[in-house]
């Protein structure tokens, strides 16, 4: 009873609830407990009924959640009767549809689990069931056909299945699109994917947390914000915006940290308040000019005013407690100095910045902490390496100072009107601002505003400098990539070809990788930071990396740049859309994406001249990844008559280095810097130069369309494509190693590779995660991406081995595993699954047997072996026979002489350089002979198999215990020839087996002597010959054995058996429940 009040007691969160709980088993349990024999029982029962009710009523609270929560039930019951999955594939949405094949439509219910996209039709009298796991799914678009203008499809590798007629697609395919996103990152992108908190447990996975997620990513997305940020409201209203003197229409976005606003129309006003900004959220008297008003009043001394807010009184309520919140977290200090540097906390208002100094954009702890830091904190870069390493221009100094001058101004009248802090209203004009290039007194200050990297400057003072003193000293692989790279990182410019300079950027990728060990430094972040390091601060810098590399950027730093590619995969369909004659001349785009992805891992640093390069740093900074799309386009259409006429890819590269390697800036204060990887720069003919103006110019006016919803659903797309190529290739390169190693056929191998891989996704799917078997890492080399375990691999094994022997299989199937489990870490590879398959289906008997011995000694058998009290410790052993046996016409035949010269022979083929095997104790062979009477079951041949196997088991127990005798006395091996002789029984004497016919073992007999364990021994050398003179024996490990029936039924029975062995470990619940 004592573990029964520890269950209650775990389940229930408060007393009061413990109480609830114990009085429902009392009065529902206790007086059922006199059946059970004894304690364990109670206990197993009374746990298995808590476990029920606790997912009875999950499933309930879940059903709830849904809009319709009793036609929601209904459809649940119907998708387990139908599909008869685990308990644990949750249902998260059901639609009526249909789904087509060929012109045939057919009506049924589409229902999305977790893991699964399954349709069900019964129709006409056909039942119709379709089971598509969400990692199969290779594409997944809209498209129509010849008779729907719009369709959902689904390509897996062998089939395309297109689904129409339902009420509302758009729904539908956003939440196939979520599902699909999710469970692949979830299951193949573990490296660089992080579940939001409400989808951590794929059970508890709802329709509206897949919306609510959708709604997410597109706000962090859209304003570029931390991914931890989480969107809590989103609601239509107006901003009065004074530079046009009118209220602007349209959203308010309210998270953890910020308030954001974007108007309806595209670009026309953007807001970003960080509630550590915040002074005040106020509500102003409601009047029929200003409906529902509030102000929102920022430290820069503005206020922005929003009207038309619908729940006005819980929106201020919730943000007046998130704001107190951010504010008792990250708590701002001010300065108390006086001066106005650029490090006071103080952030001037609009009024105050008429001359062309920049504002205060950052706020650090107060004057004291500084001064300690300073003590302990190892010295760092004070100011940009531009403000030191000046260069003088081909220009004149007038020259080139009147440019800026007149760029600062514009700059400078634009903050008088639209605000200078991180909160200002973001238009279409400071767009075309910064197309224009920005100054370079202001760049730095405005990347950290447009990436809104000073509001994690301001939030974490001291950080910085604490991940330098920790990770300054310490050598690991990381620390060598850095300093391997460090003198290729703008080898050109001034700054780094000095220390100071390099150690600036030592510093900043070597905290970085302290700071976020999963992505720790890949190479071309020592290009990016070098340029961020000229324009900013040290710390400021390694701010803007970290807003690089963890959202404006997302999954472009780590082992396999996912997010890079996913970004190539849409360049590529918008060449499509955008160039579509180009795209059609150059038939695999392919080799475009390829040249294109230093562009989007650089941002163009390394492929075009950096005064160039710098301007579309400036638009990135601003727009996004869109800005690198368009650019992208752009470079594209001003070459697409020259890659036109290209004969082959190596002069498209050419055509595109040689235009990108003379974009010049002609405004640039500095004197040109080539690019760090330019091609061909010594022409010997003049080639046209581009003006980078001209170039972004262009790429707003003819590409600039794209809106950052379009683009995330393009990315979405084609992560998915990206990811199952990945999935393809690791299957590929495990094939390329596994195929001459084998005599499987490759088709075959396919088949056993996918039965491989979906085994281990099961598990991923129903049950919980257990240590030894860990998720798919694809960071690992390619053979081990996938590995299962014991159980696992015990399912395969009695799917597609040939060696099945009834109950006794999951036995052999343990032992094999351990033999397999060479490193002892619990877990095989497919090499290992395929290589021991391989032996059983095309080995030499000899091969087969030699297996089939080491799956009886150690390490495969084991002293704990739950199977090594066997039934065959009896006289079906009987160590009393002769070594002559009656054959059948009744002479009788001596096997010694034959037997002696096998062996001798046998032992001179042996190779000398192969590991002798240990020979085999008593116990074992027992074992041995077990799993062969055990194979022979159901044989066509079985009778003689069982009539064959009873005379070589005679012949090696007489042999083992020969030997045992002369080891003990001493005697030679000619003694033992002595001690063989023996005269020839009758007939019915012959067999071992006592009734092979019925396959009945006798109960009334004795064992072996007690005394005959300790030495007995045998030889595979002794096995393998005594076989061989049995033929019955050798025709059944020489005969050919089909592995694709086995692979045909594996397919269809794989589900069944997962499901059948889940609900077996449910079966108490499920016994409760019928009481």
């Amino acid at each position: 009873m004592l573990s029964i009040c520890m269950l209650v007691k775990l389940e229930g969160a408060t007393l009061e609830e413990i109480n609830q709980h114990w009085d429902w088993l009392e009065q529902n349990l206790l007086h059922t407990l006199s059946v059970f024999d004894n304690k364990d029982d109670i206990a197993s029962f009374v746990k298995g009924k808590v476990k029920a009710l606790i997912a009875e009523e999950t499933s309930s609270r879940l059903a709830e959640q849904e809009e319709e929560p009793e036609k929601f039930r209904e459809a649940l019951v119907k998708f387990e009767a139908r599909f008869n999955f685990p308990e644990a594939e949750k249902l998260v949405t059901y639609y009526s549809c249909c789904c087509w094949k060929g012109r045939v439509p057919r009506q049924g219910w589409l229902y999305l689990s977790i893991n699964h996209l399954c349709f069900y039709s019964f129709f006409l009298g056909k039942e119709l069931k379709l089971v598509v796991p969400w990692v199969d799914i290779q594409k997944l678009e809209r498209t129509s056909n010849v008779f729907l203008t719009d369709t959902i499809r689904i390509t897996t590798q062998s089939k395309e299945r297109d689904f129409s007629m339902f009420l509302n697609l758009d729904e539908v395919f956003k939440i196939m699109e979520q599902l699909a996103d999710v469970t692949l990152r979830r299951l193949l992108d573990n490296e660089g994917f992080d579940l939001d908190p409400d989808l951590q447990e794929p059970s508890q996975i709802t329709k509206r947390d897949l919306e609510a997620r959708a709604q997410n990513e597109f706000f962090r997305a859209f304003f570029r914000l931390p991914r931890q940020e989480k969107l809590h409201a989103v609601m239509d209203c107006s901003l009065w915006t004074p530079f046009s003197r009118c209220h602007t229409v349209g959203r308010m976005f309210t998270s953890d940290s910020y308030i954001c606003f974007a108007s309806k129309e595209d670009g026309c006003c953007n807001v970003i308040l960080p509630l550590r900004e915040v002074v005040s959220i106020e509500k102003m008297e409601d009047t029929s000019l200003l409906p529902n008003p509030i102000i929102v009043s920022i430290r820069s001394k503005m206020a922005f005013q929003f009207i038309e807010l619908k729940d006005r009184d819980n929106l201020v309520e919730s943000l007046l407690v998130r704001l107190k919140q951010v504010h008792a977290n990250h708590p701002v200090h001010y300065d108390t100095s006086g001066d106005e540097d650029m490090t006071s906390p103080v952030v001037y208002s609009t009024s105050m910045c008429s001359d062309h100094k920049f504002g205060d954009l950052e706020m650090v702890s107060s004057q004291n902490n500084k001064e300690s830091e300073k003590e302990t904190s190892p010295r760092l870069h004070p100011e940009a390496l531009t403000a030191v390493f000046q260069q003088s221009g081909s220009q004149s100094p007038d020259s080139r100072m009147s440019r800026e001058q007149i760029k600062i101004s514009l700059w400078n009248d634009h903050f008088v009107e639209y605000g200078r802090t991180v909160c200002m209203f973001r238009t279409e004009k400071i767009r075309k601002l910064v197309a224009m290039g920005i100054p370079e007194s202001l760049r730095g200050k405005l990347w950290l505003l447009f990436s809104d990297a000073v509001t994690d400057l301001a939030s974490h003072p001291g950080y910085y400098g604490n991940l330098v003193e920790e990770s300054m000293g310490k050598c690991c692989l990381v620390t060598e990539e850095i300093e391997r790279d460090l003198h290729r990182s703008l080898p050109e410019h001034p700054a780094f070809q000095n220390e100071t300079g390099i150690a600036a950027l030592r510093r900043v990728l070597t905290a970085y990788a302290h700071r976020n060990p999963k992505i720790g430094y890949c190479q071309s972040m020592n290009i990016l930071t070098s340029v961020l390091l000229l324009y900013a601060k040290e710390e400021e810098a390694f701010w803007l990396l970290v807003a690089v590399c963890e959202r404006m950027l997302p999954d472009y730093f780590n082992h396999r740049v996912i997010g890079a590619q996913v970004d190539q995969s849409v360049f590529e369909e918008l060449i499509k859309e955008h160039l579509p004659e180009l795209a059609e001349h150059m038939n695999d785009l392919s080799a475009l994406a390829s040249i294109s992805l230093s562009w989007f891992l650089t941002l163009f640093l390394s492929i075009m001249p950096l005064e160039s390069a710098v301007n579309v740093v400036d638009c990135f900074f601003y727009d996004g990844i869109k800005a690198i799309f368009q650019l992208g386009l752009a470079v594209l259409d001003a070459n697409a008559e020259d890659l036109c006429g290209s004969k082959d890819d190596g002069q498209a590269l050419m055509v595109l280095s040689r235009f990108l390697d003379h974009i010049k800036n002609e405004d640039s204060p500095g004197p040109p810097i080539g690019s760090h990887h330019a091609f061909f720069s010594d022409d010997q003919e003049p080639y046209p130069v581009t003006d980078i103006a001209d170039l972004i110019r262009d790429s707003y006016e003819k590409f600039g369309d794209q809106s950052v919803e379009q683009i995330e659903h393009m990315r979405c797309k084609h992560r998915i494509r990206v990811l199952q190529g990945h999935e393809d290739t690791t299957k590929q390169n495990v094939l390329r190693v596994v195929i001459p190693e084998v005599s499987i056929l490759p088709e075959d191998l396919e088949e056993l590779y996918d039965l491989f891989k979906r085994e281990h996704m099961m598990s991923c799917y129903w049950e919980q995660p257990r240590p030894v078997a860990p998720r798919h890492d694809p960071s690992r080399p390619y053979a081990e991406q996938y590995r299962i375990d014991a159980r696992q691999f015990a399912h395969l094994f009695q799917l597609v081995s040939p060696w099945t022997c009834g109950a006794h299989t999951e036995i052999l199937a343990e032992r094999t595993f351990r033999l397999l489990d060479d490193n002892m870490d619990h877990l095989i590879e497919f090499k290992a699954f395929v290589s021991c398959l391989d032996i059983m289906y095309n080995g030499e008997m000899n091969e087969k047997i030699k297996l089939l011995y080491r799956l009886h000694i150690p390490p495969a058998l084991t002293e704990n072996d739950r199977d090594s009290q066997s039934p065959l410790k009896n006289p079906l052993l009987s160590t009393s026979r002769p070594l002559v046996f009656g054959k059948s016409n009744g002479d009788a035949f001596d096997y010694q002489k034959q037997l002696k010269q096998m062996i001798k022979d046998l032992a001179k083929e042996k190779d000398k350089t192969e590991k002798e095997l240990p020979k085999m104790s008593q116990r074992e062979f027992i074992q041995f002979c077990k799993t062969l009477y055990s194979m022979f079951h159901e044989d066509p041949e079985e009778n003689d198999l069982y009539q064959a196997i009873a005379t070589v088991t005679t012949l090696l127990l007489q042999i083992g215990e020969v030997g045992q005798r002369s080891g003990s006395s001493g005697s030679g091996s000619q003694e033992c020839g002595e001690e063989l002789q023996a005269s020839a029984p009758s007939p019915e004497q012959d067999s071992v087996f006592a009734d092979t016919n019925t396959g009945k073992i006798p109960q009334d007999s004795q064992g072996f002597p007690e005394g005959a364990e300790g030495d007995w021994t045998i030889s595979l050398e002794h096995i393998l010959a005594s076989l061989l003179t049995e033929q019955s024996l050798v025709n059944f490990f020489e005969k050919p054995l089909d592995i694709k029936s086995k692979l045909e039924n594996a397919k269809i029975n794989q589900y069944s058996l997962k499901t059948l062995e889940m609900n077996r470990q449910s079966q108490p619940e499920l016994k409760l429940s019928s009481l």
